[in-house]
């Protein structure tokens, strides 16, 4: 590249490119042009099949960006008939909750854990009941025990003595 032929004007549009007095175009590729380097064909496709394809591709587009503006426009349709009817999205949030929490409620799993826990509980409580019952007949051998009573004596003559 000529640095002399190279347009540094900051203010055209041509800027940093190499001034060319050629007329051939024939190096310049065109947007949306068929068959260009940009967009070249697939092979086995000819202009009027790529053409064709194109012109579907618009209608499909513009298909879907209809269906776009009816599901828009069902949407709030649906919403306005929820509030006339009063359901708000806090309203339809408790009622999910709540039937999801029979969902659960009913399932085999939840029936399952429920009844492993009952037991559970059940055991864990029965064990604790041993557990008192024993320390209750410790306690109260050792309240029986002749040095439990030759402490006690002790004490109670300091507290007579004071």
């Amino acid at each position: 590249m000529d640095p002399a032929s190279q347009d540094i004007n900051l203010n055209s549009p041509n800027k940093g490119l190499v001034a060319d007095n050629s007329d051939s175009l024939s190096d310049v590729p065109v947007e949306g042009a068929v068959g260009n380097a940009a967009n070249p064909l697939p092979p086995g496709l000819t202009e009027e099949e790529a053409e064709e394809l194109r012109t579907e591709l618009t209608k499909v587009e513009e298909e879907i960006n209809t269906l776009r503006q009816v599901l828009s426009a069902k949407e709030r349709h649906a919403t306005e008939l929820k509030r006339k009817l009063g359901l708000s999205p806090l309203n339809e949030l408790k009622q999910n909750l709540t039937k999801s929490w029979q969902d659960v409620q009913t399932s085999n799993a939840y029936k399952k854990t429920q009844e492993t826990l009952s037991q559970a509980g059940q055991k864990t409580s029965a064990a604790l009941t041993t557990v008192g019952t024993v320390i209750s007949k410790r306690l109260g051998d050792m309240r029986n025990s002749a040095t439990f009573k030759s402490f006690e004596d002790k004490v109670g003559n300091l507290k007579v003595g004071l």
